[in-house]
């Protein structure tokens, strides 16, 4: 694979951008046959980003001082999660706001949840019934988001959570690629428009949100067991606490990042599961012999290595951008102060180098080798890996091992015998293109 010494943007781009909307995998793909690795792609407004798809270009970006890189702007999901979001942080900053929130994700408060994720899988599979079709989106994202209630807002009751729910799927559905992509749209005219009308979704949102972190305030219920409580008692360095405003837009900016990634994970290890009934025979067998314990879900091998396999061929969060304080070097190429270098991970984990059949749904793989975290890398890497990367892996295994092991699902013909549908970004994951349906075949008895 040629490494280039001075990468260019692609003349045409118009066309280069038709194609990276139209199916984003296969034109990375495509740049890294035509141009080899690193090459550069031009974002509108971002400018250009010299992108590598290998594991020693990823070294080099993940090992690299943390005072060389600064949050990348803009980012096109900042109105969603504020610009107090550990997201948009840098420097100092993201230090103080992860080293924050980092208590909340440790690995015996995760564990704690273990009951509640299945308890809200099961809530979402109880309305299912032999005979019906499901859309596997709109399920997944049901349950994590039920997840996501409970464990980070801390919130009881189905009215409740029914409420929260229409509130956050309307919050979520008010932000289209449009408003994201093209920062131009973002005007509102006489209070119309689809800008406003996200505006007005963000505004009742955080009345929910405030209203809770009053209520709970007045309560003094710090230190409660769910993230909000541990939030309210959380404290910088020199002894201050977060805001309202802070309050709202890390919890805002957790619910956007652990909602919908693990939602479409779990979708693609069931579609692939489903179109590889060896694959999946093999580990019902295993879920077998877990029972009905969560906790025992979670620690199962054979388990682990299929939702890490799915990660690899579908990463929620395909791209990872760099705006850079100081030179980098990537693979030969030197890039300074204000460029921009970026990972593709749908190429990092298909580098021919590292993977054998890099485009087959192959779990052995993970048991067979442990990877390296510059060869794979579904959650990022370096200083701003995701910190909620534990939870997602921990609830994905739970979510999938409780479905499985309570329903009895197939894809209906057209869908099992056609190509795998094209991944594409909602909000802040990618996720299929077109809905992938399951049907109900029956209860596990």
């Amino acid at each position: 694979m040629s490494t280039p010494t001075d990468p260019r943007a692609p003349r045409l781009l118009a066309l280069h951008w038709a194609a990276a909307a139209l199916d984003p995998a296969r034109y990375f793909e495509w740049r890294r046959e035509h141009d080899g690795d690193p090459f550069v792609v031009r974002f509108p407004r971002f400018g250009d980003v010299l992108f590598t798809g290998t594991s020693a270009g990823a070294r080099a970006i993940f090992r690299a001082p943390v005072d060389v890189f600064e949050a990348a702007q803009p980012n096109p999901i900042a109105p969603m999660v504020g610009d107090s979001s550990l997201i948009l942080l840098d420097g100092e900053d993201h230090r103080r706001g992860r080293a924050l929130l980092m208590p909340t994700f440790h690995g015996q408060r995760i564990r704690a949840y273990a009951g509640m994720i299945r308890e809200s899988a099961l809530h979402e599979i109880s309305r299912w019934h032999p005979g019906d079709r499901v859309d596997s989106r709109v399920a997944s994202r049901a349950i994590t988001l039920r997840v996501i209630l409970r464990a980070v807002f801390g919130i009881e009751g189905d009215d409740r959570c029914d409420e929260y729910s229409q509130t956050v799927v309307n919050f979520l559905g008010s932000y289209s690629g449009a408003l994201m992509l093209a920062p131009a749209l973002r005007r509102q005219v006489l209070g119309l428009g689809p800008w406003a009308h996200f505006l007005r979704q963000r505004e009742r949102f955080d009345e929910l949100l405030t209203a809770d972190i009053e209520h709970r305030r007045q309560a003094g219920d710090g230190g409660a067991p769910d993230v909000l409580g541990m939030l309210l008692d959380a404290r910088y360095d020199d002894g201050s606490a977060l805001d309202d405003t802070e309050l709202r837009e890390q919890l805002r900016s957790l619910l956007v990042a652990g909602h919908e990634t693990t939602a479409t994970s779990v979708v693609w290890a069931l579609y692939h599961l489903h179109r590889n009934p060896a694959v999946l025979e093999r580990l019902l067998d295993e879920l077998a012999t877990a029972g009905d314990d969560a906790h025992a879900f979670a620690a199962l091998p054979y388990l682990d290595a299929v939702c890490r396999e799915a990660l690899r061929l579908h990463p929620p969060v395909p791209i990872i951008l760099r705006r850079l304080r100081g030179p980098l070097t990537v693979r030969g190429v030197r890039r300074d102060a204000g460029d921009a270098v970026g990972i593709s991970l749908t190429l990092l984990h298909s580098d021919p180098e590292v993977w054998s059949n890099p485009g087959q749904f192959e779990p052995q793989r993970f048991l067979d080798r442990n990877y390296k975290p510059f060869e794979y890398a579904p959650f990022g890497g370096g200083h701003r890996r995701c910190i909620g990367a534990s939870l997602a892996e921990y609830e994905m295994r739970i979510v999938l091992a409780t479905i499985l092991t309570q329903v009895r699902l197939e894809l209906p013909d057209r869908v099992r015998r056609s190509a795998p549908p094209v991944s594409v970004p909602h909000n802040i994951a990618t996720g299929p293109r077109r809905p992938i349906m399951f049907d109900v075949v029956g209860r596990v008895a």
